[in-house]
């Protein structure tokens, strides 16, 4: 990682519906200048910048006067197809404004589930970064199947950092950071400034934000939980402050929640299965091959495994849940839940001879906090 302050590095740099748009769903234009000046300094000092945003069916609501939102999501996508064109067009003329050149890319969470789809994202990005070009992306909610969809642009945002193994990923929002209480009720509220662990926190999140955006400090956190098992530091801050990104980038005091990267990282292809991939089903194991899983760094087996939820297939993504119904660990599984439901229990000498032994092997196997 590069130190604070120092040039060369990938910078990923999220901003909210409600930070994008004004209290009539309108494009923020001088919001969005703001945002684009202080990115052209980074730019200017040598980062790479890519810039993670919402605000496509805040706008495309606007345009087409719909009010109250409306909450059918076939309409919404719609919507967001309308939204999509005019967002970016106030992306290019204010990064054009700046000297930069914007690029337009919209990802879906088949982008991330599929191992070469994943692998041309971060070659796409990558070159666009190689050519000067501040990559401006959002989620494809046009087509996206909404069973299968980021939810939220936080957590994009967290895999798009992993994607390009970031320095940084500042979360931009209408908040200072984390707070203690609620600070618009509690006047005792402080800023938290630095989190080590995720999950001692998630109590103070509170809900979603505002009615613009899907989001709210909760997803924020787990954006940042993701990121910082990626190894990436995140910082959570106002995008009205002045000279944000920089002082996000310097590490300077205040400047709102930071929270630290994980001393051990997960390589790229179990975070990927961790965090990129929908589970499909959870198989229930007894208290044996629990501790042998998380102590013994070793496979599941069939003779482990009590019960079978779900309907999968093999190379599925599966949660692992011990004998008291919590979920430990995430992994690959080898077998289809139906072949699976009959094994249970089974010793591996009683398996077929032309299957494979382990029901998720060691190496597709994430130990889950």
């Amino acid at each position: 990682m590069s130190g604070a302050g120092a040039a060369g590095g990938t910078i990923v740099v999220k901003i909210g519906s409600s930070s994008v748009t004004d209290e009539e769903g309108r494009v923020a234009e001088k919001a969005l200048s703001k945002l684009c000046s202080e990115v052209a300094q980074l730019v200017g000092a040598g980062e790479r910048v890519v810039i993670v945003t919402s605000g496509a069916i805040a706008a495309g609501l606007r345009v087409l006067d719909l009010r109250p939102r409306p909450s059918d999501p076939s309409v919404l996508q719609a919507v967001s197809a309308v939204g999509q064109s005019r967002l970016m067009g106030h992306y290019e003329r204010a990064l054009a404004a700046e000297g930069l050149v914007g690029g337009q890319v919209l990802l879906a969470p088949l982008d991330f589930m599929n191992r070469a789809q994943y692998l041309h994202a971060r070659q796409t990005l990558q070159l666009l970064l190689g050519l000067g070009v501040v990559p401006v992306i959002n989620e494809n909610d046009a087509v996206a199947d909404d069973e299968v969809r980021f939810g939220d642009n936080d957590r994009l945002a967290a895999l798009v950092a992993h994607l390009l193994q970031a320095d940084l990923l500042i979360l931009l929002t209408d908040a200072a950071g984390l707070f203690t209480a609620d600070p618009h009720v509690d006047e005792a509220a402080s800023l938290v400034e630095e989190v080590i662990e995720v999950d001692n926190v998630l109590s103070l999140a509170g809900g979603a934000g505002t009615e613009r955006g899907s989001g709210g400090m909760a997803s924020k956190l787990a954006a940042a939980k993701i990121a910082a098992w990626s190894g990436v530091r995140v910082v959570i801050a106002s995008a009205e402050r002045p000279g944000v990104l920089r002082d996000a980038l310097a590490g300077a005091p205040g400047v709102g929640t930071v929270v630290k990267p994980r001393l051990a990282r997960l390589p790229a292809r179990k975070l990927w299965i961790a965090f990129a991939l929908a589970a499909a089903g959870t198989l229930v194991v007894d208290a044996g091959a629990q501790r042998a899983l998380c102590q013994g760094g070793v496979s599941l087996l069939a003779v482990g495994v009590r019960e079978v939820r779900g309907n999968f297939s093999p190379d599925d993504a599966v949660e692992i849940a011990g004998p008291d119904g919590r979920v430990f660990a995430k992994g690959l599984v080898r077998h289809s839940a139906k072949e699976l439901a009959g094994w249970a229990g089974w010793q591996s000498s009683r398996l077929p001879p032309d299957v494979p032994h382990e029901v998720v092997h060691r190496d597709d196997l994430v130990i889950l906090p």
